[in-house]
Formats: structure tokens, C-alpha cells, sequence
């Protein structure tokens, strides 16, 4: 990728890196907790603990340019950051609603994540993509993307990283 812009990771949290909703049956002993959060990383909030830290070295293993795409707005960096080793991280600055004529079923996110890309290759990790926004970034984004969706109960787990860093690193056209 020398010589080029690196493409854009945008990263949710609630899912992909702070799993949530699982049954009984999927995680019979709950969910893992990595530690105490304490100090300022804790940031207030005690979920923190079950994110996996070493999810962190792994983000920062991937040749992309990573972008909070988060509710959690600057909580993502207050929070998280410190937790996961990673440096202050640029964040979406959500836009207002979309249109009312966009399709029944795009989520809120892609318009916006669309435009904050502007035309750079991304790749978008979110528990909540469907094909109507595949369908939607095909049609709206001259440039490559994935839209790489986790099971929200699970988080991500190696296959979802190895899919990751397999298509960050193939090389554009």
C-alpha cells in the first residue's frame, strides 16, 4: 500500500467490540471480563472491562486508517482508546436523519458514512448491516468498500480479523 491513501476501518462499538445479547445457551458462563477498569480510561463506564484488550494490538495491526462510527461519539475516545492501546481516533460526526426517500430498511449510518469516506476505499464493521445498505454503498460509493457485519452477541472474533486484513491489503481495482 505504499504510496497510496489507506483505506478507512469504521468501527462500532456496541457488537463488534462490547458483545451484548447473548443466551444462556451461546455463552454458558456469561460474558469474559478482562480485568477492572479503573482510573480515567474507565471513563464511568464499567462495560469497558469486557472488551477485549488484545482487540486493540489487532486493530492496530491492520493497514487502515481507523474511525470511530459509534454512538458512543467521544466516549469512544475517552473510554476506549485508553482501554485498547489505541491512539485519540477521529469519530463520525453523525448528519441528520436521512431522507425520508432513502430505502425502507438502509440504516441510519451509511449516508453518512458514505459521504465522511468520500470516495476512500472503507471497510465498515457493524452488527446492524443488511443488504439494503450493501445495495445502498454499491450504488452511492465510486470507491471499494466492505461492509463486514458481526453477530452482536459474539463481538469479533479472528475470522472476522483475518477477513478484515485479507481485504485491506488487496490491492485496489
Amino acid at each position: 500500500m505504499t504510496g497510496s491513501v489507506l483505506p478507512l476501518l469504521f468501527l462500532d462499538v456496541d457488537g463488534p467490540l462490547l458483545p451484548f445479547g447473548a443466551t444462556p445457551q451461546q455463552l454458558p458462563g456469561g460474558y469474559p471480563v478482562y480485568g477492572t477498569v479503573r482510573g480515567p480510561q474507565a471513563g464511568g463506564n464499567p462495560l469497558t472491562a469486557r472488551i477485549d484488550p488484545d482487540h486493540g494490538r489487532r486493530l492496530r495491526e491492520l493497514p487502515c486508517e481507523l474511525v470511530w462510527a459509534t454512538t458512543w461519539m467521544s466516549e469512544a475516545n475517552d473510554c476506549l482508546s485508553p482501554w485498547l492501546g489505541l491512539p485519540q481516533l477521529p469519530l463520525v460526526d453523525w448528519p441528520d436523519p436521512a431522507p425520508e426517500n432513502e430505502p425502507r430498511g438502509l440504516h441510519w449510518k451509511t449516508p453518512g458514512l458514505v459521504e465522511w469516506a468520500a470516495g476512500r476505499p472503507f471497510a465498515w464493521v457493524d452488527d446492524e448491516i443488511t443488504e439494503v445498505d450493501r445495495a445502498w454503498v454499491e450504488a452511492h460509493h465510486p470507491g471499494r468498500a466492505l461492509l463486514h457485519r458481526v453477530e452482536a452477541w459474539q463481538g469479533l472474533t479472528g475470522a472476522d480479523f483475518a477477513a478484515l486484513d485479507a481485504w485491506l491489503r488487496r490491492p485496489e481495482g
